[in-house]
C-alpha cells in the first residue's frame, strides 16, 4: 500500500507545474471557512493579475496541520457530512476520523462547478501534520491576510466597561460584602450604566 506521501507527489506529477508557484498555508488555529477561501482564490488563480475564468492558471496549494483546524460558533457539533448512503457524520467525528477531508470539502464547495474543477483538485494537497513531501520545491508560505474585526456595539461596549470598572474596585477594596455590591449598582444606575 503506497504511503500519503507518495500518493500526493504522484498526483501532482500529472500537473504541468510550469511556472506555478508552491504555497503553503499552515491551518494551526485558522478559521475553517476563512482559510479555505483564500486557498480557493490561490488554486484558481485570482490573486494573479493574468487571472482568466476559462483558463488555470492557479497555484499549487499545500496545507498542513490540518488536524488543528479551529471552528467558530457550534459547528462541532452542529454542522453534519452527508453521504448518499444514509451515513451521517458530525464535523466534531469528522476531524477525528480524517482531519484532510473537512478542509478537502469546504473548499471544493468554493470553487466554481466546471471543466477545470478537476484540475485544481489536483494541485491541493492536504496533510494532517506538519510534515509534506514536497520539501525539495521552491515552497512560498502564504501569510493569512488579518482579520477585519468590526467595532463593538455599544451595549457590548458598555458591559465591558463595567466588568472592567468592577474588576478594579474589587481589587482596590478586596470588599465582597453586600453592601458593596449595592453601592456598585447605585453608582452605575447614576453614570447611566444599566445592568
Amino acid at each position: 500500500m503506497a504511503t500519503p506521501g507518495a500518493r500526493a507527489v504522484a498526483g501532482i506529477k500529472r500537473i504541468n507545474t510550469e511556472g506555478i508557484r508552491w504555497r503553503v498555508f499552515d491551518a494551526k488555529g485558522q478559521v475553517l471557512g476563512r482559510l479555505a477561501s483564500q486557498i480557493s482564490t490561490v488554486i484558481q488563480g485570482k490573486d494573479k493579475p493574468t487571472y482568466t475564468p476559462n483558463r488555470e492558471d492557479g497555484d499549487i496549494c499545500i496545507v498542513v496541520n490540518a488536524k488543528d483546524i479551529a471552528v467558530t460558533g457550534r459547528k462541532l457539533t452542529d454542522k453534519f457530512y452527508r453521504w448518499h448512503t444514509g451515513q451521517e457524520r458530525s464535523l466534531k467525528d469528522q476531524l477525528v476520523k480524517d482531519p484532510t477531508e473537512v478542509i478537502r470539502s469546504a473548499v471544493m464547495r468554493m470553487l466554481p462547478r466546471n471543466k477545470l474543477r478537476d484540475d485544481r483538485d489536483l494541485k491541493l494537497r492536504i496533510f494532517a501534520g506538519s510534515e509534506h513531501p514536497f520539501g525539495d520545491r521552491p515552497i512560498e508560505h502564504f501569510e493569512m491576510p488579518p482579520r477585519q474585526v468590526r467595532e463593538l456595539r455599544p451595549r457590548i461596549r458598555r458591559a465591558m466597561v463595567r466588568a472592567q470598572k468592577k474588576a478594579e474596585q474589587q481589587e482596590e477594596k478586596g470588599d465582597t460584602s453586600k453592601s458593596a455590591r449595592r453601592k456598585k449598582k447605585e453608582e452605575d444606575a447614576k453614570t447611566g450604566i444599566t445592568s
